[in-house]
């Protein structure tokens, strides 16, 4: 039976949240985009892979829509209790005087029509009618969309790999020519069913799939067959240049061409190049090396660059490899025969702009794991093993690519706030916020948590903080600030952002410290010792 309607899409989101099998969400995903017609299926995919912008439709709007209906006390009381906006929102939004409105179902191509084209003075009115029609699950996947926060545990590879699993195709060649195309993705459906020929990317920049790598877990690989390379600690990007025209992506494939103008506007040689973008500091190769990713932050997001920003964080790319020399596809060449045509492609760039990562020399492995444990410098995260025969892949390829990681620093911190999770977690207090001593015997929060822990371990933190909270701020509650809590980091960077001065790059609870009184933790003086 073909699905036309939104309560088609609500039940997808609904078995998606209550899934966690990876294989259930690829069947469920694929029997959602066989049995549903064009373009809905195309407008659901969007939103999946969020490439679906509505922009007409903010939270705020939502917001102002549901306190005209409900008392706001109710409403941030209810919000505080469910831990997601959407579904409080769905689930308060009252009848309509009259009853249900009677009308046809609604649909993903009507509700992408009228809020992807309407003023933001007409989108209450519009909105508004179009909840009074749905069903409470059917209004929270509406909200979902308008938003473009489904977060029900799908990423955009996963929805990619279910697409081309339903229709016998293969997902790097998906991959291949996704960002060459834009919603509903007609010509793509149009091959999968046998209707049109491949999609081709030609003369347009488009992102190619990224080589991944697994962490290291062997005790040791020879370094006859591997080289190893600098993990550095910035953004993994991929920059394109084809007819004329030059994008920057992300990892995730997004186009971040705006947020760097200098460096698209310094390539401009036919090719695409794999690399780390960072911006230039103090580390590790002396003046114009790379700086922090705590300095390439000031960078990232940003639609429009000011003079001052572009001067004070100057950035640039490290390269890795290249996939294309021109209209060449190198990607089944081994690595090592890459990497002499990246090298030679290299020379021909801007030096400020460009430079090419350099091999890590090292007698054996033993000697390589004495250089990575020196290796404290503010833009290096740890070291990269790339098979010397390996071709240039999509995905995680086992045996090809390491990533070995330098050893995490730790340090005792105070648990000071606590936050409900979303989704799953909604129920839960399990995002933690910490912090150490000053001199004075004051606590300032130094970083901000949300995993590292078990299952079992999440419900005695939930369970901790519901007993010693002395405050409440909404969704956040203050505790007694008698837990410690064993925090694991990569690095830690000064911080104006920031009142201990400090920030913390992806830190982790690793341990529980029951043990350990909240006096004999870690101090602010201490942890800036091991600033980077």
């Amino acid at each position: 039976m073909r699905c036309v309607a939104m309560r088609a899409f609500a039940d997808l989101l609904d078995a998606l949240i209550y899934t966690r099998s990876r294989n259930a969400k690829l069947r469920l995903i694929g029997d959602y985009l066989t049995n549903t017609p064009d373009p809905d299926r195309g407008w659901a995919m969007a939103a999946l892979t969020g490439s679906l912008d509505l922009p007409a439709v903010k939270p705020a709007l939502i917001r102002a829509l549901i306190e005209a209906r409900v008392d706001p006390v109710l409403f941030a009381l209810s919000r505080d209790f469910v831990g997601d906006s959407a579904e409080t929102v769905a689930l308060l939004w009252p009848e309509p005087e009259g009853g249900k409105v009677v009308a046809a179902p609604l649909t993903l191509s009507e509700v992408v029509q009228v809020l992807g084209t309407i003023s933001k003075s007409d989108a209450p009115a519009a909105l508004a009618s179009m909840l009074d029609r749905l069903e409470a699950d059917e209004r929270f996947a509406l909200l979902k969309l308008a938003t473009g926060g489904l977060r029900v545990g799908v990423s955009a590879r996963l929805a990619k790999t279910a697409l081309a699993q339903a229709f016998g195709l293969d997902v790097d060649a998906v991959e291949e020519v996704w960002h060459g195309l834009v919603p509903p993705y007609t010509p793509l459906f149009d091959w999968a069913e046998g209707r049109g020929t491949q999609p081709t990317p030609e003369n347009v920049p488009v992102f190619r799939p990224f080589m991944l790598a697994h962490p290291l877990e062997e005790a040791s690989v020879s370094l006859d067959e591997y080289a190893a390379e600098w993990k550095w600690d910035g953004i993994r990007v991929q920059i394109v240049h084809v007819a004329g025209e030059t994008r920057l992506y992300s990892r995730a494939g997004d186009d971040i061409t705006h947020s760097f103008p200098e460096v698209a506007k310094a390539f401009v040689t036919p090719g695409v190049l794999d690399g780390e973008l960072l911006v230039k500091g103090n580390a590790q190769g002396g003046e114009g090396g790379a700086g922090s990713f705590n300095a390439l932050q000031q960078r990232l997001g940003r639609k429009i660059v000011a003079a001052k920003t572009l001067a004070e964080y100057p950035a640039f790319v490290r390269l890795y490899d290249i996939l294309f020399d021109g209209l060449e596809d190198l990607r089944a060449l081994p690595w090592s025969e890459r990497r002499g045509r990246l090298e030679a492609f290299a020379a021909g760039l801007d030096p400020e702009r460009f430079d090419v990562s350099a091999v890590i020399e090292a007698a054996d492995f033993a000697s390589l794991e004495e250089i990575r444990a020196g290796a404290r410098d503010a833009a290096i995260e740890g070291v990269m093993l790339k098979r010397r025969d390996s071709p240039y892949v999509g995905g995680r390829r086992a045996g090809l690519w390491y990533k070995w990681k330098r050893d995490p620093l730790n340090a005792d911190c105070v648990l000071m706030y606590a936050q409900r999770g979303n989704g799953k977690r909604s129920s839960f207090y399990s995002d933690f916020t910490f912090g150490a001593w000053t001199e004075a015997g004051e606590l300032l929060p130094v970083g901000k948590a949300y995993f590292g822990f078990t299952d079992e371990e999440l419900k005695w933190l939930d369970h901790h903080v519901r007993n010693h909270t002395v405050n409440r701020f909404g969704p956040v509650r203050e505790t007694d600030k008698s837990l410690v809590l064993e925090v694991a980091f990569d690095s830690i960077h000064e911080s104006k952002r920031h009142k201990s001065g400090l920030a913390m790059r992806f830190p982790r609870i690793s341990r529980i410290r029951t043990d350990k009184p909240a006096r004999e933790a870690d101090t602010i003086a201490g942890l800036r010792k091991l600033v980077t």
